[in-house]
């Protein structure tokens, strides 16, 4: 569907993806669309549904690992499917530095708004440069398709 299109050309799946998930409670290592979701796995579900990238699964881990690490792990994992941008684009990934590592992940709907699976909240939209997330944005990634 997005033959040399990029992540433009993906970018409406993304987003629709997305927006699938709003509403759906936090719940640590979850996938469970309306029952439970974190926001690593809010990935793994958007980016698969809008075949950018194969069904990946990397539990397991724990709900603190970042702030007892100096490895990026969370980062890692974006390495191998993403490459960074200066300039978001609707359905990049935003990336978050909480502790010492990047541990936290949302989707650009229109930047500053993100759609991300949230502790206490769930899966909501919101704007990626205020509240907790503000001063913390570690920047931004492009999700290569297949």
């Amino acid at each position: 569907m997005a033959a040399g299109g990029g992540i433009y050309g993906y970018a409406r799946m993304i987003i629709s993806a997305a927006k699938c998930w709003l509403g759906t409670p936090y719940h640590h290592q979850a996938r469970v669309k309306g029952t439970g979701v974190d926001c690593a796995m809010l990935l793994c579900e958007v980016y698969e549904a809008a075949g950018m990238i194969p069904h990946i699964d990397p539990r397991p881990y724990p709900p603190d690992w970042h702030l007892h690490r100096s490895e990026e792990r969370y980062l890692g994992w974006i390495e191998q499917y993403a490459d960074p941008v200066n300039e978001p684009a609707p359905g990049d990934v935003a990336l978050y530095r909480f502790g010492r590592t990047v541990s936290h992940a949302g989707i650009v709907i229109d930047w500053p708004m993100i759609i991300h699976a949230w502790r206490g909240q769930g899966c909501v939209m919101s704007e990626g440069d205020r509240g907790e997330l503000g001063g913390r944005l570690a920047g931004f990634w492009r999700v290569r398709a297949e």
